[in-house]
C-alpha cells in the first residue's frame, strides 16, 4: 500500500468510527475517529504502517484518557431536573379554604389543589402560607 492509499484508508476508518459516534453519542468513538485522522496525517507525511498504527493508538488512548473524565464530571455535575408532581414538592402554596387532616384547598403554582395537612391535628387558615411536602394523587400534603 503506498502512502496515498494509506491516508485514504485512514480517513475511511475515521468516517466509519464517526457513524457510531453520531448514533450512540459515545465520545470514545469520536476519540478513535480523531486517532484515525492522526493516522491519516502520519500516512500523508510518509510514515510507515507501524508508525501510523502507533500514532492512531497513542492519539486514541490519550483522547479517551482526557475526554472520559471530563464527560463523567459533566454528567455528575448536571442538576437533576424534576418535572410533574415531583417539581411541586417543596413549593409554597396559599390556603384558599381551611386545610386540616381531612381536607381543604390551596393555590399551588397558579392552580387550585385539594390539600390536607401532614399532621392530622394541624389546621391552616385562609391566607396562610404552607409548604407542599408530598403529592398523593390530586391532593397536596402540606405543612
Amino acid at each position: 500500500m503506498d502512502s496515498i492509499d494509506a491516508w485514504v484508508w485512514w480517513l475511511v476508518v475515521a468516517v466509519g468510527l464517526g457513524i457510531p459516534l453520531v448514533l450512540t453519542a459515545m465520545p470514545e468513538f469520536g476519540m478513535l475517529a480523531v486517532g484515525a485522522g492522526a493516522g491519516a496525517l502520519a500516512a500523508g507525511l510518509g510514515a510507515g504502517i507501524v508508525l501510523q498504527v502507533v500514532v492512531f493508538a497513542a492519539v486514541s488512548v490519550a483522547g479517551i484518557a482526557v475526554v472520559r473524565p471530563i464527560v463523567a464530571r459533566q454528567r455528575a455535575e448536571r442538576p437533576e431536573l424534576t418535572s410533574g408532581v415531583d417539581a411541586l414538592k417543596g413549593k409554597h402554596a396559599v390556603v384558599l379554604e381551611r386545610v386540616d387532616g381531612s381536607g381543604g384547598r390551596i393555590k399551588l403554582a397558579g392552580e387550585v389543589w385539594s390539600a390536607r395537612a401532614l399532621d392530622a391535628g394541624q389546621t391552616y387558615e385562609v391566607g396562610q402560607e404552607v409548604d407542599v411536602v408530598d403529592i398523593e394523587g390530586a391532593t397536596a400534603i402540606v405543612m
